[in-house]
Parts: structure tokens; sequence; C-alpha cells
């Protein structure tokens, strides 16, 4: 089973660049499943439902969120009811939507994972770890292919989650930083691991923003709201992995990065 797998989604630019480069990709890969983080989706902050429609109407089969899946108030009115969009599982028990499902496709049944890490995030989430102990003794009794998107800030945390998940994972993908880093992998136990994926987004920013509020702020050290580079060149950053339908084990991992000129 072929997974092409999207970073983080940076506003109009990002699903600009999806809209225009997804159908060449198809081609190139031709993937079972279509998974996208998408919680910078909406203007670089959130998703809307109009956001979420556009994208699936693109051809995106799941999406995995972050800290930022809360950021547009309107997601409190869909979420529930959007199955295939995933907010990270660690959250308290009774906060709206859910953070993992089993899917099928071609009759292969597959877990989702969404997972936050706490290190320079929330602290106040529940153990990842924990949680994902919890989630997989359920949904490993259905299927053995098993994909977590671990969106969190440090590479150690990251890492350490890789070599906790590995031979219980499929596949472990992070997110959240939006810098592709090369260290895809498969691990001894048959995980496919990469530190971060990357971002969908405008290429010469920072992370996908305009340079100008980032520069003064780390400058004079006061608040600005960041906002969406949007007259630059893109980059699609994504990772192909291959999962052993029978073993749930992975056996390729390849990352792709494209660029696209700004018209």
């Amino acid at each position: 089973m072929r997974f092409l797998i999207f970073g983080d989604i940076v506003g109009k630019p990002g699903r600009r660049t999806v809209l225009r480069l997804l159908p060449s990709l198809r081609e190139r890969f031709n993937p079972d499943v279509v998974i996208a983080n998408v919680e910078n989706s909406a203007g670089g902050f959130g998703i809307t439902k109009k956001v979420y429609k556009e994208l699936k109407g693109m051809g995106i089969d799941l999406f995995t969120s972050g800290n930022h899946i809360w950021d547009k108030k309107e997601i409190y009115d869909f979420i529930n009811e959007a199955q295939d969009l995933l907010r990270p599982a660690n959250y308290p028990k009774g906060v709206p939507g859910r953070g993992y499902g089993i899917f099928e496709k071609n009759g292969v049944k597959f877990a989702l994972i969404n997972l936050m890490g706490r290190i320079f995030l929330d602290p106040n989430l529940d153990n990842p770890f924990r949680v994902f102990d919890e989630i997989y003794e359920e949904v490993s009794k259905e299927t053995k292919i098993i994909l977590v998107d671990f969106h969190a800030e440090t590479t150690s945390e990251k890492n350490a989650f890789g070599l906790y998940a590995d031979g219980r994972a499929s596949v472990v993908y992070g997110t959240h930083t939006h810098v592709p880093t090369a260290d895809e992998m498969i691990l001894k136990k048959g995980t496919a691991y990469i530190t971060d994926v990357g971002m969908t987004g405008s290429l010469y920013s920072v992370i996908g923003m305009h340079g100008d509020e980032p520069l003064y702020r780390f400058l004079y050290g006061l608040p600005k709201r960041f906002k969406v580079e949007e007259k630059e060149d893109t980059v699609l950053n994504a990772l192909v992995v291959d999962v052993d339908e029978s073993s749930g084990r992975a056996t390729h991992i390849e990352r792709v990065q494209e660029t696209l000129k700004c018209s």
C-alpha cells in the first residue's frame, strides 16, 4: 500500500501548489492514499469549512493537524462531522473531534493517528507516548498498517517517539516545524521514519510567512501578527511510503520536493 503524505499546507500559496502539482504526483507515484496536515491551510492559521472542502476536492483523502487546529473558531461547528479530519489524540477527553481512525482503501484497512508533542508546545496535553500505547492496543486488533503524524517542535521528542513506536507503527512522520529533514529511514523493526516532512508554501519566506513580521520580532522582541507570504515561488514537500499489507512493515520511504514559479 502506497501513501503520499504532505507536510503542513500553508495558506493560499500552499493550496494553489497542491492543486497544480498533485495530478502529476499522482501520475508519478500512483498512491493509494493521500494525506495532508492542514492546520495552517486557511490564512496560515487553522482551517475553515470552505478550505476543508476545497482540499477534499483536490483529491486529498485524509487530514491531520496540530496546535493551530482551533485558530478558526468555525472548526467547532464541523470537526465532529468531518470524520476524515483529525486533531491530536492526546487532547483531554471531551475535546471536539477525534484523534485517530481506521479507514479503508481498496479493501485494505489502515489506521491513522494524530499526536502532538509537549516540549515547547502545550505541557498540559496527555503524554503522547502513553496515548499511543492505548490507541495501538485498540487499532492493532483490526489492522497492522498504522500511520502516525507526530506534530512536535523538537527533533529529540520526534526521534524518541520514532524509536518508541518502531515495530508497532508502520510510519511515523513529523510535522509542525515546516522545514524538511534529511533523515528518512526505515528503522530496525520496520517503521518508516522522518523527523519532519516539511511544508507546502512560499519558498522565500519564514516557514511560509512574509519575512518582515518575524524579523521585527527577532530584532525588537515585540509581537507582530504574521502574514502568509503570497508573492514568491512555492515549494512542495511530501513523503512517499510503501507498506507491506500483510506485515504492516514499511518497505520504501522517499522524500519529494517540487518547486513552482509564482504566476
